[in-house]
């Protein structure tokens, strides 16, 4: 680690702590007495991603959260919304433990989790995931999300009955 005042190579370690999935260190330069910081991040393994076609390219978390952006477009989703979405894709995918992973495995990981987010974006990045030839697909893919959401509902009503239950037993 050179400084940045003097570019000597050698520093001290002055103070280090946990900020999110980073290290922040604080260091002081042996030869100027300078001080400055430095963050860390644990390097991941490479995973490849293999492509539809059979290419195989490094998992790139910008291009995931780029597609991500444009699904999102124009809708009413924060930003940290988005990058946690990313950084749960990614730590899943990581969590994995193999060297590579299908596109489509990806794919899903990052649909179940839009589905739950925002259904307009769903669809959106939907259509770009399975390349639908016609509005058929399309069409096909709502129905399946409204089949979803009326099961989610159900199954929300279904814990709420049971909690309200237990509650009253209780007392």
């Amino acid at each position: 680690m050179k400084c940045p005042y003097c570019q000597y190579s050698d520093s001290r370690v002055v103070d280090s702590r946990d900020v999110g999935d980073l290290i922040r260190r604080r260091r002081e330069c042996l030869q100027c007495n300078q001080r400055f910081t430095t963050y860390e991040r644990v390097a991941p393994v490479n995973v490849l991603v293999i492509k539809r076609d059979g290419r195989r390219e490094e998992f790139n978390r910008e291009k995931l959260y780029r597609g991500l952006r444009i699904a999102c477009a124009k809708r009413p989703i924060a930003d940290e919304k988005i990058e946690a979405l990313v950084h749960d894709v990614e730590t899943a995918v990581f969590n994995l433990g193999k060297a590579e992973v299908e596109s489509r495995v990806i794919g899903g990981m990052v649909m179940d989790r839009l589905r739950e987010l925002d259904e307009v974006a769903y669809v959106r990045f939907a259509s770009v995931y399975h390349r639908f030839k016609d509005v058929d697909g399309l069409v096909e893919e709502i129905e399946s999300l409204k089949h979803w959401k009326s099961d989610a509902q159900k199954k929300r009503k279904t814990r709420r009955k049971k909690g309200a239950q237990g509650g009253s037993a209780a007392n």
